[in-house]
């Protein structure tokens, strides 16, 4: 058997994702479903850390994408704007709902759209005072919860969880070019 079977076997037997394995083993044993074990625990993990972030941000009136975008603009440094099509790329969405969440943001006065200083051509999107002062509150809260959602992991453990997911995840990013 492959040692990282032996490893399962002998410890997160209980899980979820353990006893989905062990019943495709059982059904289908000429296959090896032990990526499962990997990429079945991501997935509901990354199911459960949405729920908890999300929860976060609701409880400052914003969703998920409102939050990214807040915090791109926070951690951009003064004057705390980006050109739309930037906060697209950073947040990974379409510039149509890009373009949906900065009319939502800028509604609720947390963000204003104007001529960049820098490119009279180009316009910006850059937080208003009460925005900064929301993000900065809405991310506090959002790291502490992220410290709580790890403390089941000693720091040795996160440490080489993050180097794992780091180099996986540069891997599949690469390929991709």
């Amino acid at each position: 058997m492959p040692d990282h079977l032996g490893r399962e076997a002998q410890g997160a037997a209980t899980d979820h994702v353990a006893r989905i394995i062990a019943a495709w083993r059982r059904e289908r044993p000429d296959l090896d479903p032990g990526p499962q074990g990997i990429i079945g625990r991501i997935h509901r993990i990354a199911a459960t850390l949405t729920e908890e972030l999300v929860a976060t941000y609701g409880r400052y009136g914003l969703g998920e994408g409102e939050f990214d975008v807040l915090a791109t603009l926070r951690r951009a440094g003064e004057p705390f704007e980006h050109r739309p099509s930037e906060l697209a790329q950073h947040t990974m969405v379409t510039s149509g709902a890009m373009t949906k969440r900065i009319d939502r943001l800028e509604a609720a006065g947390l963000v204003t759209r104007r001529v960049s200083a820098t490119d009279g051509r180009a316009r910006v999107v850059a937080l208003t005072g009460a925005g900064r002062e929301l993000i900065d509150r809405a991310f506090t809260e959002h790291i502490a919860n992220e410290h709580r959602l790890l403390a089941s992991l000693s720091p040795a453990d996160r440490t080489e969880l993050e180097r794992i997911l780091a180099a996986w995840l540069v891997a599949m990013e690469s390929a991709g070019d």
